[in-house]
């Protein structure tokens, strides 16, 4: 739950250098950050093999210009509908961001509604042309002896 989430956040929050707060441990409050950190735990990143591995990943919150035009893959193991119960609380990182200070929600927010308009615009322009393409594919009439050329390249 946001709750738990929000007190084991804090009681993180809470750790510093006692002698000088500057020399770390540091806070991040942007999800991205987060997460970074998360994985940099699970990441042997002090031998070079892991260090090359951190600098392989990128995290950011929303989805930025490159990245919004690539094809999206789903995880199905990280699924919430698979992983929890229906029963069980959760807690979006957003939210628990935001509450120690992201101050960003809002605009990540508008930035992936306009993001989305754009994508389901684009993705009734895709399915329309191969409806399009099918259709005409279908119209056309190919002669026998054209059929058996095709049939011998294999495109039967």
């Amino acid at each position: 739950s946001l709750y738990r989430a929000k007190l084991k956040y804090a009681n993180f929050k809470r750790k510093k250098t006692n002698s000088n707060p500057r020399h770390g441990p540091f806070h991040q409050r942007a999800p991205s950050k987060i997460v970074w950190r998360t994985i940099r735990g699970m990441v042997p990143h002090k031998t070079a093999r892991g260090a090359a591995a951190l600098d392989r990943l990128k995290c950011f919150e929303g989805i930025p210009h490159p990245f919004d035009r690539k094809k999206r893959m789903v995880i199905p193991a990280a699924l919430k509908v698979l992983r929890l119960k229906p029963e069980r609380k959760f807690c979006r990182l957003g939210d628990l961001s935001s509450l120690f200070g992201w101050k960003h929600q809002e605009l990540i927010g508008r930035l992936e509604a306009q993001r989305k308009v754009k994508s389901e615009a684009f993705h009734k322009k895709k399915v329309a042309s191969a409806r399009a393409k099918t259709a005409s594919v279908k119209k056309i009439k190919v002669s026998a002896e054209d059929q058996k050329v095709l049939e011998a390249a294999g495109f039967a």
